[in-house]
């Protein structure tokens, strides 16, 4: 990790900043939120920020972005931009398809990364979730090797500066590495990752690959009912976090964010509250004791808040394995 610039090498030289703003939103959040809060995360300092086809507001993220290069605060190459290709536009022709919408809506010519979003191919279409009569999901049979060459030829196009996958186990990692002909690796793999989802088995292996482990739902998850087991302990309820919190005199969120940027972790924050956006920048004003990760270390509860329902009747679905 490079302290002076807050980012992280990428195995094809290129660099990521370690702190990243998140722009997945419920639906009940209207989507001109993500205008504003990403304009107030940019003049916040964040230059990280994480997007997706599926989170359908990357044009209101890109308007945001667009007007803040416009005003001067910051220049196209002072931003780190990442999509994700779709679960729908696995099929290698329609790889650059998905790249090419987002970076319409974006108003970008090009993204800093690009991301396989889940490793399962569903049906291509209209629809994001494609399901048949009796509601279930509608799968579509497409090597992640294919999709991965065409991942490489949207960054040889000069469409993505790196690619990289999200959401994918060792296994599936190592088929891409171990593939014929590879000509590119993932720089990283985007992850669910908390103190109750330490990763550390998965954080092991990739850190041996050369490849960047990236936390999503690092403060948990907004809870929502959709994808999200009620029954789960909220994560920064945890007493742990709250006595650290009062220690440091920081927030519980700032806690759980200070862990992975000295576990060496490119972690997304996410929030659409002005005071918690500008607040989560405090990142890096303070360290925590060797002790006290330990101490977050021995949080882990494998609880994986994002993910249990979708696809877990396919036998691609990632998280049947330990890691």
């Amino acid at each position: 990790m490079n302290s002076k610039q807050q980012t992280v090498l990428l195995n094809d030289g290129h660099f990521i900043p370690i702190l990243g703003f998140g722009t997945s939103a419920p639906q009940e959040v209207p989507r001109s939120k993500a205008t504003e809060a990403t304009k107030i995360a940019i003049d916040a300092g964040f230059r990280h920020i994480d997007c997706a086809a599926v989170y359908q507001n990357e044009k209101e993220v890109g308007l945001a972005i667009r007007s803040k290069i416009v005003d001067g605060t910051v220049k196209r190459e002072d931003i780190f931009c990442t999509s994700k290709v779709w679960q729908t536009f696995h099929r290698p022709e329609l790889v650059q398809v998905c790249l090419e919408q987002s970076l319409k809506q974006l108003q970008l010519d090009y993204v800093d990364l690009y991301l396989i979003h889940f490793p399962i191919a569903m049906k291509p279409g209209e629809n994001y979730f494609p399901k048949d009569e009796n509601g279930k999901f509608i799968y579509d049979a497409v090597d992640i090797c294919d999709t991965w060459e065409a991942m490489e030829k949207c960054k040889d196009a000069g469409l993505a500066k790196s690619i990289g996958v999200c959401n994918f186990n060792r296994r599936q990692l190592e088929k891409i590495l171990s593939k014929p002909g590879l000509k590119y690796k993932p720089v990283c793999n985007q992850v669910e990752c908390h103190p109750y989802l330490n990763q550390r088995k998965l954080l092991d292996f990739c850190r041996s690959k050369d490849i960047v482990l990236v936390a999503h739902s690092a403060l948990g998850s907004n809870r929502d009912k959709e994808w999200v087991d009620k029954s789960f302990p909220v994560l920064l309820d945890d007493p742990v976090l709250g006595s650290m919190a009062k220690k440091y005199n920081r927030t519980p969120a700032l806690i759980a964010l200070r862990y992975q940027v000295q576990r060496g972790v490119v972690v997304l924050a996410k929030s659409f509250i002005e005071k918690r956006i500008k607040e989560n920048m405090q990142v890096f004003e303070f360290q925590l004791t060797s002790v006290d990760m330990k101490v977050l270390d021995g949080l882990n509860k494998n609880i994986r808040y994002i993910g249990s329902s979708i696809s877990e009747d396919h036998p691609d679905f990632p998280f049947l394995d330990e890691y």
